[in-house]
């Protein structure tokens, strides 16, 4: 059965601890506001006065993010097809183009001059499976750095090659005929795929383990998520969820993790070492993206197909509020001092910033067709946006002084 035709299908696993209403949001709305004001001072220093964020590890001194604003610097264009863009925590960050480019790209985040294009091939037998002699082509959709910046693990959307069986697509058409696919490691310095870990059928978002020692992969195809052992450079447990996961993040107690299921509406926690999902929200339609805060108190999730931006309590996964984004919300980023969200909005070709002391969309910025990747690159406090039909755009963070939307 397709993924498009499980789409209303719900969860058998159990009922959610709390359902996706408008009620709860209202009613926690008080209980969140101190807490989230709690999550500001800390982020901010408490005798700060909101002045500087200085002190924010990794990000240089200014204002905090919730009081600055958005300014256009340039768009990269070139051959590129940006699913997904991702900084890493020294400098580079990498744009990932499937199939439509069969490369990812590597740019430098002060100069934004491209650096270096890697073309998703591989030869699997060079890479520990020996029946696999031969060029395959992968489709570079996600990534994730290491805590050094030293490699980018990309989750290849598919495998086309020696054994690699039918084509995949996103509804998933061919069955068990598609064969898994994998996430190739990227040796920054190098330019060159070093590594090679199989994974389910057709991967798309990677989170990382705050020690850096785990993945999670979430695979679309195979209603599973990958746990990746790292340092083994292998995946050593698939947990089932339900249809279309897609968002992930990872708690910093490196066991407890969180997954969106796209086409069933619902969120689920994990237990990275029993293996174990529970259902805990009925999220609304299409659920995709989740970013956990600094602190990690709080989670956030883009609810693409209602349009909307939900809080919820990282440690519970209680609904605390919500906020109207903009059309079709999908990939968000969080800035390092956790005072400010970026959404991207799918159809609407926009970015909304979200002040998270608020849930208060504070400013609306322009951006070019087809917004579906954005990142926060911390060495310049800039924001980059990958528009699917061709380009990137880049904005500065630090000028003073909100917009309103």
């Amino acid at each position: 059965m397709s993924v498009q035709a499980k789409h209303r299908r719900k969860s058998r696993r159990g009922r959610p601890h709390e359902q996706f209403t408008i009620a709860i949001a209202i009613l926690s709305l008080v209980m969140a506001g101190g807490m989230v004001a709690g999550l500001a001072t800390s982020a901010i220093g408490p005798d700060s006065g909101q002045t500087t964020v200085g002190a924010v590890p990794g990000m240089p001194p200014g204002e905090p993010s919730n009081l600055t604003r958005l300014v256009h610097l340039d768009r990269i264009t070139g051959d590129i097809t940006p699913k997904s863009v991702v900084a890493s925590p020294t400098g580079t960050v990498i744009a990932n183009n499937m199939m439509y480019s069969h490369s990812s790209t590597l740019y430098d985040a002060e100069t934004l001059e491209l650096t270096d294009t890697v073309v998703d091939e591989v030869d699997l037998s060079e890479h520990g499976y020996p029946e696999r002699a031969g060029i395959t082509q992968g489709a570079p959709v996600e990534a994730v750095f290491s805590p050094d910046g030293k490699y980018a693990y990309v989750s290849q959307y598919r495998l086309q090659g020696p054994g690699a069986g039918e084509v995949a697509h996103d509804d998933c058409r061919g069955g068990e005929e598609v064969g898994p696919s994998a996430v190739f490691r990227l040796d920054i310095a190098a330019g060159q795929w070093d590594q090679v870990i199989e994974v389910g059928r057709v991967p798309k978002f990677l989170s990382l383990s705050a020690d850096g020692t785990r993945a999670l992969v979430s695979n679309w195809c195979d209603e599973t998520v990958s746990v990746l052992d790292l340092e083994a450079g292998q995946a050593i447990r698939e947990i089932p969820v339900d249809a279309a996961p897609r968002g992930s993040v990872i708690l910093p107690d490196n066991r407890t993790a969180y997954v969106t299921a796209m086409y069933a509406d619902e969120l689920f926690r994990l237990d990275l070492v029993t293996g174990e999902s529970e259902q805990v929200l009925e999220t609304g339609d299409k659920p995709r993206h989740l970013v956990l805060s600094p602190d990690a108190s709080r989670l956030y999730l883009t609810v693409s197909g209602s349009d909307r931006l939900v809080e919820l309590d990282a440690a519970t996964g209680e609904v605390l509020r919500t906020a109207e984004t903009g059309r079709e919300p999908r990939t968000m980023a969080i800035s390092p001092d956790g005072l400010a969200l970026y959404i991207v909005n799918y159809y609407a070709n926009t970015v909304s910033k979200f002040d998270t002391v608020t849930m208060e969309e504070i400013q609306t910025v322009e951006v070019g067709r087809n917004p579906i990747g954005v990142t926060y690159e911390p060495t310049q406090r800039r924001v980059w946006v990958a528009n699917y039909a061709g380009s990137i755009d880049v904005f500065d963070d630090t000028a003073s002084g909100t917009m309103e939307p």
